[in-house]
């Protein structure tokens, strides 16, 4: 496997200097607490501080917002290291900001970057994206909640659902339906609803995994936002969406084929130290086939996953083509994730079932990472439509 504490064609000493001090925080002030955290069903807000300080939620965004302006590979980075802790519902939580700042920093008035964006990104408010409905699931270009212009104000009404943050956020960035007798893509727009706006009422959702994240069902009842909280031209927010989108999906890859990983290692120090008929299980074939066949779909994924990244930076490839090897790199690296957690919880047999093994905890979290970001079946769909075929 990889040798991830040198440099090479994507990561400099730069980005490996990042990683081991983040390893070294992961280790010592995450993991040790996943456990408190699935109980309690959510973070900590002074780990969002803790994290800001060693520049985990800044990584992607500018400096004039409080950012380090690193590139892409800084946040696989990031995915990564933090994917060692075993829980994806961490990895969710502390992410949240990720998919719900990024249109507010790039489309945003200054004003809102500086009142919305800063401060998340420092770690003093929790940021949300809500773009899924009840009715609509990954089909955004079906949403319904509508925000009616009076004045000063949009008037929002309709829901949102399984919100990752929902219940903590201090801001949310809301796709909504500025224009009433538009349909499809047309006439979808983002607007910023503050967590205490009279009108909005939160419900928290129970889950089989990502027991540290929270979720929320949302409803928006007459809620009035300022119209200032328009976040870039109104009428443009599909686009927006479906570029959030792209990034939103490339890291759900790197956190896959992380996770893999996670399960991969696993299993392997029970099979080099479990003892069974005489040996060691990992000097019975069965289980080096195993290990090799996880190995090999961990490498397949992060190697399509990088080589998607590298080429996006270096412009070499057009936007259809992007597109598509993102939705197949998502597939990839969940399937990657599902088999090796599955292996990994065979592997490691009756213990595999117990609480406590990272592989049982992220058993229960695979399905989570096919679905959200977008379906296996919608990233196939898309991936076809963006070739031509």
């Amino acid at each position: 496997m990889y040798d991830t504490s040198r440099p090479d064609r994507y990561f400099t000493d730069e980005h490996q200097s990042f990683r081991k001090n983040l390893r070294a925080f992961v280790e010592a002030e995450i993991t040790p607490h996943v456990a408190q955290w699935e109980v309690a069903g959510r973070l900590p807000r002074a780990l969002y501080r803790k994290t800001a300080e060693m520049g985990i939620q800044g990584v992607l965004f500018p400096e004039d917002v409080g950012g380090s302006d690193g590139d892409f590979f800084m946040q696989v980075v990031v995915t990564e290291e933090l994917a060692r802790c075993g829980a994806g519902g961490v990895c969710a939580s502390l992410g949240s900001h990720s998919i719900g700042i990024p249109p507010v920093v790039k489309h945003g008035s200054a004003e809102l970057r500086a009142r919305f964006a800063r401060p998340v990104i420092a770690g003093e408010k929790i940021a949300a994206l809500a773009v899924t409905e009840p009715g609509g699931g990954s089909d955004v270009a079906a949403l319904r909640t509508t925000a009616r212009r009076e004045g000063d104000h949009f008037i929002v009404n309709g829901e949102k659902t399984f919100i990752t943050s929902g219940m903590q956020a201090d801001v949310i960035t809301v796709a909504v339906r500025t224009d009433p007798d538009a349909r499809g893509a047309s006439g979808i727009s983002f607007l910023l609803v503050e967590g205490d706006t009279p009108g909005l009422t939160r419900r928290e959702l129970t889950k089989m995994g990502w027991w540290a994240s929270d979720t929320a069902h949302l409803t928006f009842d007459n809620c009035r936002v300022p119209a200032s909280h328009l976040v870039g031209d109104e009428g443009q927010g599909f686009k927006a969406a479906m570029m959030n989108f792209n990034n939103e999906r490339l890291i759900i890859a790197v956190q896959a084929y992380a996770m893999a990983q996670v399960c991969y290692e696993e299993a392997l120090e029970w099979a080099q130290q479990r003892r069974a008929f005489g040996g060691p299980l990992s000097g019975h074939q069965v289980i080096r086939h195993k290990l090799v066949d996880m190995a090999a779909r961990i490498d397949a994924a992060r190697c399509l996953t990088l080589d998607i990244i590298w080429r996006h930076m270096q412009g070499l490839d057009p936007l259809n083509v992007h597109v598509a090897r993102t939705s197949m790199a998502k597939v990839i690296a969940t399937d990657a994730m599902k088999f090796c957690a599955d292996e990994a919880v065979q592997i490691l047999g009756g213990m595999g079932y117990m609480r406590g093994t990272k592989s049982e905890r992220i058993y229960r979290e695979v399905k989570v990472l096919t679905i959200g970001g977008g379906t296996d079946e919608v990233m196939r769909n898309l991936a076809a439509s963006q070739l031509g075929i």
